[in-house]
């Protein structure tokens, strides 16, 4: 049985041009489940200029033309034999309305398309995609990539191997069981990654070594942490992968050079700076060319 036996899908209506709903459906299409497509209308400011009731009637017209776009939509895909839902809303609390719609569908997957943001702007408001990402229960499946068909091919696990005898150590698991089934799902390749940056990690810890025999050592057995992990798993060498520099910078030169469809991460509660600066999961979603799938 598929790991996926409803998707939710949460747009804004006003980007008809967006990736999303074809990845969506391809994910749809590839697990067997079902669909349901939320379109959520940001409240419409402007509309405050006109009168009463030219401003209602704009309303209604503006809210009728998404609907009827949408329905024509999910028309198209189940003729493609697609199980499909729609709804359109207006959104007053767009963060709070969409995780109202997580936790009432208790979807599988979240997907949703990535927004970005200007860096001024991440300073003093939250983005929505970092919001959920931090807030919503349940996987979620960024859209960042080109359109292509939305099959991905290439899907790579980001995975952390500092300690993997840790008991914490099963968010690794979680990371490569979602890569692993959306990979034999969407028949793609399935890849293992670590990135880290050795220096900056340990520098405190070296104890009399010098930082050149230190690395050394650490290498080898962040290596072997890795081999271990990859065979627990039964991914091939050739598919398993060590980047070293900062991880943001190092998984978006890798997901460039590897043409990577998805990108699979962990999840992880940010506070006091780090929620300010952000996690490695959410600086990602502005800097790899694919998808990111977060757990």
């Amino acid at each position: 049985m598929s790991q996926y036996q409803r998707l939710l899908l949460i747009i804004n209506p006003a980007l008809r041009h967006s990736a999303a709903i074809k990845h969506a459906a391809a994910l749809a299409k590839a697990s067997g489940a079902s669909l349901h497509i939320a379109a959520f209308i940001p409240s419409f400011k402007l509309l405050s200029l006109l009168e009463e009731g030219d401003r209602e009637m704009a309303r209604q017209r503006y809210f009728q033309d998404h609907r009827d776009w949408l329905q024509a939509q999910a028309e198209t895909l189940r003729g493609e034999g697609i199980d499909v839902t729609t709804e359109v809303a207006w959104a007053e609390d767009m963060e709070q309305d969409i995780l109202d719609h997580v936790t009432e569908m208790q979807p599988d997957l979240l997907i949703k398309q990535v927004q970005h943001e200007s860096a001024l702007k991440r300073v003093f408001f939250t983005p929505l995609d970092w919001y959920l990402l931090r807030h919503c229960p349940m996987p979620v499946y960024l859209v960042g990539g080109g359109d292509g068909d939305g099959w991905p091919r290439k899907i790579v696990a980001a995975v952390e191997v500092f300690d993997t005898e840790s008991p914490d150590n099963t968010l690794n698991d979680r990371i490569i069981s979602q890569a692993t089934s959306l990979a034999i799902q969407c028949d793609a390749e399935l890849h293992l990654l670590y990135a880290c940056d050795i220096s900056a990690a340990f520098l405190a810890d070296m104890d009399g070594l010098t930082l050149a025999d230190l690395t050394k050592a650490l290498r080898k057995d962040l290596q072997q942490a890795f081999e271990k992990l990859a065979g627990q798993y039964g991914v091939p060498a050739d598919r398993c992968h060590r980047v070293s520099g900062h991880p943001v910078q190092a998984l978006s030169e890798f997901a460039h050079e590897h043409e990577v469809d998805v990108i699979v991460m962990g999840k992880v509660q940010s506070s006091g700076v780090d929620k300010l600066l952000g996690s490695t999961t959410e600086h990602i979603l502005y800097q790899v060319p694919c998808n990111v799938l977060a757990v």
